[in-house]
């Protein structure tokens, strides 16, 4: 059995690799370097404090693997487990705050419900006053997404995987009709021909669906991060801190450092994969500071600005990534509106369960479905940053 993986970034290499290490003959198809889309953006964030139960529990699959990557795949990732700690300035914020840990416990996360000030013993430089409530986790944390993708390209070069880089895919061969089976896919070295296709494209994810004749809610939407030199340095110990209701989040880096990053509603255009700018934006940085300004006392006016970037989530209407076989021999890991870092280990162990299986028992994939949008049963992510 022959499958193709579009898509060197994390997902599709950990799809790649684990299809691989099931005996499957794989190639995978990058239209640049591996990497080079949204995985070298990434924040690199790993938590299982989210707001619906198939998120919690693609985290905790994927947790699993992070926590071993070391001794499996040979890289240290630089995984920190300094904690996620969520804020709430509003009632209603605060009130799921309440529902999403009880789910959460229920689900085996160590997460707990905290008064504002109470959340200042894990970040001292908190501002209590605006907010009504907050969670933590502290096994929640974050990893060098680079270093991961490192480990995962090697293990998948050494189980097989043909990595074919600056190679677009031209075309999505099907059968005659409109149930046709994937029969492979064109590229400008000629035809693969494949069992099954997996689209693990990232931001580029709508236009290979436009080449298979499958239409899917996801666009790309821009995000941006800022490096800053905190007036007062931010301590590696200090956990990811989201102001959910504003949308801003920072995080330690190195040496007091910070990354500050979020979307602060607005104008919120899709952008061309192709064609957007990689830098972040002067007046966003700006904002961002303040936003961030207005949490903790460690931005005040002597911040300095050092660099930032911008790079692409791939967004559904819910917040779910869509995880199935949504035709005959095509399958799609997309949409994972920010968080395909985190869950890549469990969506490549998805993928191949049900290209060799035919079914996955990880998760329930009823929520992550294509249908699920026509049947008016999704429940949206509201743990995003």
């Amino acid at each position: 059995m022959t499958v193709v993986v579009v898509g060197g970034g994390i997902v599709g290499m950990a799809a790649a690799y684990s299809l691989a290490e099931r005996g499957v003959e794989v190639v995978l198809c990058e239209k640049g370097s591996v990497g080079s889309g949204s995985t070298e953006r990434s924040a690199g964030g790993i938590r299982t404090q989210f707001s619906t139960r198939v998120n919690v529990r693609l985290s905790q699959a994927s947790i699993a693997v992070w926590e071993s990557f070391e001794k499996e795949f040979g890289v240290d990732i630089e995984y920190r487990r300094s904690g996620y700690l969520f804020l709430a300035r509003d009632g209603a914020t605060a009130d799921d705050f309440e529902s999403n840990v009880a789910m959460q416990r229920e689900e085996g996360v160590d997460s707990e419900l905290l008064a504002p000030e109470d959340a200042r013993e894990y970040c001292p430089g908190l501002d209590p006053e605006p907010f009504r409530a907050a969670t933590y986790c502290p096994t929640d944390g974050f990893a060098d997404p680079h270093l991961a993708l490192q480990g995962y390209s090697q293990a998948a070069a050494e189980a097989g995987v043909e990595v074919r880089t600056k190679t677009p895919v031209t075309a999505v061969h099907r059968e005659d009709g409109d149930d046709g089976r994937v029969t492979g896919v064109e590229t400008p070295d000629g035809t693969i021909e494949a069992e099954y296709v997996v689209n693990a494209a990232g931001p580029w994810a709508s236009r290979l669906n436009e080449l298979a004749g499958v239409d899917l809610p996801v666009v790309p939407k821009r995000r941006q991060v800022a490096v800053v030199d905190p007036e007062t340095p931010v301590p590696e110990s200090v956990p990811l801190t989201i102001d959910l209701d504003t949308g801003v989040y920072f995080r330690p880096e190195r040496e007091g450092a910070a990354l500050v990053g979020g979307h602060f509603g607005g104008d919120d255009p899709d952008a061309d994969p192709d064609r957007f700018s990689t830098t972040a934006d002067t007046d966003w940085t700006i904002e961002a500071v303040e936003h961030a300004a207005d949490c903790a006392a460690y931005f005040g006016p002597e911040t300095r600005i050092k660099n930032g970037w911008a790079g692409l989530y791939a967004v559904t209407p819910d917040h779910h990534p869509i995880v199935e076989e949504v035709a005959p021999g095509y399958l799609t890991a997309i949409g994972f509106s920010g968080h395909g870092f985190q869950h890549a280990p469990a969506t490549g162990r998805i993928i191949t369960d049900l290209v060799v299986d035919g079914e996955t028992d990880l998760v329930d994939l009823d929520a992550l479905s294509a249908d699920r949008f026509e049947r008016g049963e999704t429940h949206d992510e509201r743990n995003v940053a």
